[in-house]
């Protein structure tokens, strides 16, 4: 009796998990009776930390020490050209415009675009530098003439007068251009207009970038 009692509940079981399964909506997954174990995910790229200076330098000491004194001399040489090597890869890149090596205060389509602006015109501020060398020569004549020192130093007001005024004015106008070829800008008028103003102060040939457009170039 017992035994046929076990055989029937087992059959209304599995009668009943093979009405459920029927009734269940496709695509349905049981639930397990354990979680599934987190699988391993494979390293990728070198996951070694960059040594510090300490490790660095005991490195070095190690190296020095397992070496002859011609063959340490050999390799500060190697590494001495591989490092001028490189700074030369990453200031020709630079003069290139490669955002990967621009400063920071460089990157962007924005301050791509106020550098061509810029270098697109003449300014005032463009002799800048010549102009702050002329000056101090003429205060080293005014000092050792005083009947000149008079109009020298007004003179050198009203020139440094000249540039601030034109810096105030190219930089709205460059802020502006900006604005109207992008709408909405990436900092704020102020910072935008000052970074175009200190690139019309570099003289043509010294800009880093270096210029892509030619004077009077439209931009």
């Amino acid at each position: 009796m017992s035994k046929q009692h076990e055989e029937h509940v087992a059959h209304d079981t599995v009668a009943d998990d093979t009405t459920d399964t029927t009734q269940r909506p496709k695509g349905y997954t049981p639930p397990k009776g354990k979680p599934t174990p987190k699988r391993d995910r494979p390293h990728r790229g070198n996951t070694t930390p960059p040594m510090t200076r300490a490790e660095a330098k005991q490195r070095k000491k190690e190296l020095k020490a397992s070496m002859s004194k011609e063959e340490y001399k050999a390799l500060q040489r190697k590494e001495r050209e591989e490092a001028s090597a490189e700074r030369r890869r990453v200031q020709e890149a630079m003069a290139r415009g490669d955002e990967r090596y621009l400063l920071e205060r460089d990157k962007g389509p924005v301050r791509a675009y106020l550098r061509d602006w810029v270098d697109a015109r003449r300014f005032l501020a463009n002799f800048l530098m010549p102009a702050a060398l002329a000056l101090l020569v003429l205060m080293l004549i005014a000092n050792s003439n005083p009947n000149v020192a008079g109009p020298i130093s007004m003179f050198t007001m009203a020139l440094m007068l000249a540039f601030l005024i034109e810096g105030v004015i190219l930089g709205r106008r460059a802020v502006k251009a900006a604005r109207a070829k992008f709408g909405d800008l990436d900092a704020g008028g102020f910072t935008l207009g000052y970074y175009a103003y200190s690139r019309a102060n570099q003289p043509r040939r010294w800009r880093t970038p270096m210029p892509r457009v030619e004077i009077g170039d439209k931009v």
